[in-house]
């Protein structure tokens, strides 16, 4: 597989929210809500704040050595985790929940770019070593999010009835029929058969989903280096026992991040996570619940489960591991065990993360420079064969289908379908007649106004009505039209958010990931459209 790479920026993508737009443009309004930006200058001063935090470097190597005895690490791998162990050793972070083969491409993107900009950085600061890794949210208990992918335009839904934390879910027969399911679509593609094994390998009956996820990245990225932390860890938790008291009897972090979430709104911004009073979560065996204050009790709900104060310390104190973040604490507890100097998130990531540093500076944990995930469009050669017919080029593709349609006719109609000079000539002469008629009575100007804003209206919707009648003639370039957009960003958004990555690796094999690689930006922050040729 052989690929060139334009760039656009994230603007002209029409897919991303104003609060990342603005934050790519280093916008004065969202200054105040993140510590250092996402640039080299940046970076080294997260290096020179995260040298300020004694975090417990033996026990991290510790807990991931043991995490790796399981699978074979590899060199770089190994390497990679006892250089955790010196002091200027740090890693770059992405995260994500543990969607069955991987979910959306996005995900393979996010851990792609943590590895670009590890080696970059690497590159541009010898005297440090950075690390690229994936935290994998393996607690996430939203199975509707995480337990379907889409193949060739199709939703294959992982039917179970198991509940609580996904991470924790088993590899059951019907996730086992889905990969059945999959294999008839793969097989017959080149590297088909060497995707279906590894998923096979890693997804047996039985397995953990973390364990299945864990294995499956591992044999995709291990040779890059890429490091993968399971955090639903009690030794890793117990870090964090003095946060998690503090929220369940004190409630600080809701009282702290709901003050930013109202300068937020009133800077103009939509507010992305909304803090609890209680911002962790009850995990044991298949139950993931929330945590509520009742009276005196500390309740689970939906489980029959209370504790005293009392007893809750004693549990948090004795079974860390039972104590699950949310989205509000998720980002505290990553940044306290590791020594994470940039977090490589998405845009909805990245919004609610502006929410969180004055909770982090609350906690004197630095807060991470955050790296807008990168994007790719991968157009295949006959996709671009299909474009060039249509006159317009890969980039036009990112207007809405309306758009992209109006424009085909205003080019390819042999009609005049504008009234610009009508309009025109229209709104002159209105203005001729209102300063005869104000001349004699100046009442009559407003009279005029209101006339020659009807008349423009309706020669307006008239212009309107040409066009749409004229499109009637153009109908199979407009199902072209739609071909393509729906192939390119299906359901009406961006390719990465819902086709999965089995059949690109089906199709190119490793090549896919090394081309991703190749073209990955580190902190350029643009759309990268990939074109194979």
């Amino acid at each position: 597989m052989d690929c060139t790479a334009t760039r656009l920026p994230y603007r002209q993508a029409n897919a991303f929210s104003g609060i990342v737009l603005d934050y790519l443009d280093h916008a004065n309004a969202l200054k105040p809500f993140y510590s250092n930006a996402a640039t080299l200058a940046g970076i080294q001063q997260n290096i020179e704040a995260r040298k300020q935090f004694s975090g417990n470097r033996e026990l991290l190597v510790q807990e991931l050595t043991k995490q790796y005895a399981a699978v074979d690490a590899g060199e770089k791998v190994k390497n990679n985790i006892a250089s955790l162990l010196s002091a200027n050793t740090f890693t770059v972070t992405t995260a994500h929940q543990n969607n069955i083969f991987t979910g959306p491409l996005y995900f393979i993107y996010k851990i792609i770019h943590a590895i670009k900009l590890a080696e970059q950085l690497k590159a541009a600061m010898p005297a440090n070593h950075f690390v690229p890794v994936y935290y994998i949210g393996s607690e996430d208990a939203d199975l509707d999010e995480l337990n379907h992918i889409w193949l060739d335009g199709e939703k294959l839904v992982w039917e179970t009835k198991q509940t609580g934390a996904v991470g924790r879910m088993k590899t059951d027969k019907a996730l086992l029929k889905l990969v059945t399911a999959i294999e008839g679509q793969l097989a017959v593609l080149p590297h088909g058969n060497e995707i279906l094994l590894l998923v096979k390998d890693c997804y047996k009956e039985g397995s953990t989903i973390q364990e299945a996820t864990f294995r499956f990245v591992h044999a995709l990225f291990s040779e890059y280096g890429l490091i993968i932390l399971l955090p639903d860890n009690a030794a890793l938790k117990k870090q964090m026992t003095a946060v998690f008291e503090d929220d369940l009897l004190n409630q600080t972090a809701s009282g702290i991040v709901e003050k930013t979430a109202a300068e937020l709104s009133k800077a103009g911004y939509k507010v992305q996570a909304n803090p609890r009073e209680i911002n962790l979560f009850y995990l044991k065996d298949d139950k993931r619940e929330r945590i509520e204050v009742r009276g005196t009790k500390y309740e689970v709900l939906n489980t029959g489960v209370s504790f005293s104060k009392e007893e809750l310390l004693q549990e948090l104190s004795e079974h860390p591991e039972r104590f699950s973040p949310n989205v509000i604490l998720r980002g505290l507890y990553q940044e306290t065990i590791l020594p994470n100097i940039a977090f490589i998130g998405g845009g909805g990531e990245t919004a609610y993360w502006l929410q969180l540093k004055d909770l982090f500076n609350h906690y004197t944990i630095p807060f991470p420079v955050l790296v807008l995930r990168n994007s790719f469009l991968v157009v295949e050669k006959k996709w671009q064969e299909k474009i060039r017919k249509t006159g317009f080029t890969t980039e036009d593709f990112f207007l809405p289908e309306t758009e992209l349609l109006n424009r085909l006719v205003a080019r390819d109609s042999d009609k005049k379908l504008k009234l610009n000079g009508t309009l025109s000539a229209t709104e002159e002469l209105y203005n001729s007649i209102k300063q005869q008629a104000a001349a004699i009575d100046s009442t009559l100007g407003k009279h005029v106004d209101a006339l020659k804003a009807t008349t423009l209206y309706r020669l307006q919707e008239l212009e309107k009505k040409m066009l749409r009648a004229e499109k009637r003639k153009f109908t199979d370039q407009q199902r072209q039209l739609h071909t393509i957009k729906e192939k390119l960003f299906p359901k009406n958004g961006l390719q990465e958010r819902i086709d999965n990555f089995l059949p690109y690796y089906a199709k190119w094999g490793k090549d896919f990931i090394q081309q991703l690689y190749s073209h990955s930006l580190s902190l350029e922050q643009e759309f990268v459209v990939v074109q194979e040729i």
